[in-house]
């Protein structure tokens, strides 16, 4: 099961319940902005001087919490982490960002959301800084155009985590962030005794139970681990629906619900030469031709916008693959029979890559298909399993004739259509973001 539930993904008038409960979580977080204290510039102001932490100790508390609960729910096999939007990371203008911020904060007294519950309640300080705010995004908005060149490349290292940059498992990330975070309530509570004269005696005692329970819960988070693809791959389900037409009467509506290994019994995954090559020309997709055979066998013959990535490699584009492209691109994997490109499908379902389809027969089909008519294309009469199929008198990699055929010649081709186009979820974003 995953989680956002489906109708939480495409969130529409017919689920009228969405917004309801969207806005009751809305309300939520600013009661909560409000109860904290995070409303009073003052207040917020004051971490700056070491007098009153409030904010650090909250915005830890809520981020390790949800830290924890989350990958404990991918552990248990509840949420799947990789249909939660990760923001790209752009290192250098995101540094940039984060001093301007920072600079405003200290200043202002606010960040963008406290200053919302701030005008909220009335007061004149977060109305006047909501209005900054708005005036600064009007400025950046009309001068972005003479540094949008730096701004989207500065630094960028697409969706990446902290368990991909040290190479270490996901659950060890959480108890080190965790420990941190847990020696930084404490220097804050220093902080306020040694700056601020608070007397720590006064603290109720429950915040140590919530340390330790916060601690425990990290270390049960590494003890569950991460789901492997293979894993996450078995627990996949397909929705797919069957019209039948009737007299006189409305149609009937089946709904069926597949597993993977049941798409690919089927065949229902499998897209035909000709639904590949009219895909190209479909202005509702955007399809992406991945090539996951060996890099001697791209570069003797690869259809016309294909990109190579090797079978052995795939997993390392899994990250671009769910956070860059359109959401409304169609991945056509291929290889020289379809031995390979089942393998490649199997990685990019069981890492929730949608919208993932396999060419039918693989490459040896298209030129089968388009290279009929080629005469330089000859046969291979020994070709093993998943092996090209033709003798090439080059490397010409996508200059033969049939790697890009002519639109006007293949205008009226006929096919079964096998691709369903599921939209991802759009990116999202929240907090002081």
């Amino acid at each position: 099961m995953n989680f956002p539930l489906p109708s939480f993904v495409a969130v529409s008038a017919a689920n009228p319940w969405t917004y309801v409960l969207f806005a009751v979580i809305g309300f939520a977080f600013g009661y909560t902005l409000e109860m904290s204290g995070f409303g009073d510039s003052r207040k917020l102001a004051a971490q700056f001087y070491f007098t009153e932490l409030t904010v650090l100790k909250v915005m830890f508390t809520a981020i390790t919490v949800a830290m924890v609960l989350l990958f404990g729910a991918v552990g248990l096999g509840i949420l799947d982490f990789s249909q939660v939007w990760v923001n790209p990371t752009y290192l250098a203008s995101g540094i940039v960002g984060g001093l301007i911020m920072g600079v405003g904060f200290i200043v202002g007294g606010f960040c963008p959301t406290t200053s919302l519950a701030s005008a909220s309640t009335g007061k004149i300080d977060g109305m006047l800084f909501m209005l900054g705010g708005f005036v600064g995004a009007f400025l950046f908005g009309e001068t972005e155009k003479y540094f949008d060149g730096w701004y989207t490349n500065a630094g960028y290292y697409g969706r990446l985590t902290l368990d991909q940059v040290f190479g270490i498992p996901v659950g060890a990330v959480v108890v080190i962030v965790i420990l941190m975070a847990l020696f930084m309530f404490w220097g804050s509570e220093q902080l306020e005794r040694i700056f601020g004269k608070r007397d720590l005696s006064k603290e109720p005692k429950l915040r140590i139970a919530g340390a330790v329970a916060l601690f425990a819960g990290a270390v049960a988070v590494l003890a569950l681990g991460t789901p492997s693809i293979a894993d996450k791959y078995n627990k996949v389900t397909f929705t797919r629906t069957e019209t039948i037409e009737q007299v006189n009467a409305d149609p009937i509506v089946n709904t069926y619900i597949y597993t993977a290994d049941d798409m690919l019994a089927k065949r229902l995954v499998f897209t035909s030469p000709a639904e590949v090559f009219k895909s190209r020309y479909n202005q509702s997709m955007n399809p992406v031709y991945i090539d996951v055979r060996s890099e001697a066998d791209y570069n003797l013959y690869h259809i016309e916008s294909a990109v190579n990535i090797p079978l052995e490699r795939l997993t390392e584009v899994i990250p671009v693959l769910l956070s860059e492209p359109p959401a409304n691109s169609v991945f056509i994997l291929m290889s020289n029979d379809e031995t390979a490109a089942i393998d490649a499908w199997k990685i990019l379902v069981g890492s929730s890559v949608q919208n993932a389809y396999i060419l039918e027969g693989g490459v040896n089909n298209w030129i089968a298909f388009f290279g009929e008519s080629d005469k330089a294309l000859q046969p291979a009469l020994n070709a093993g399993d998943d092996q090209l199929g033709y003798v090439f008198p080059a490397a010409l990699g996508s200059r033969y004739e049939s790697c890009d055929p002519d639109p006007i010649e293949y205008e009226k081709l006929e096919f079964e259509a096998r691709i369903i186009l599921q939209l991802k979820r759009d990116k999202s974003g929240g907090g002081c973001g």
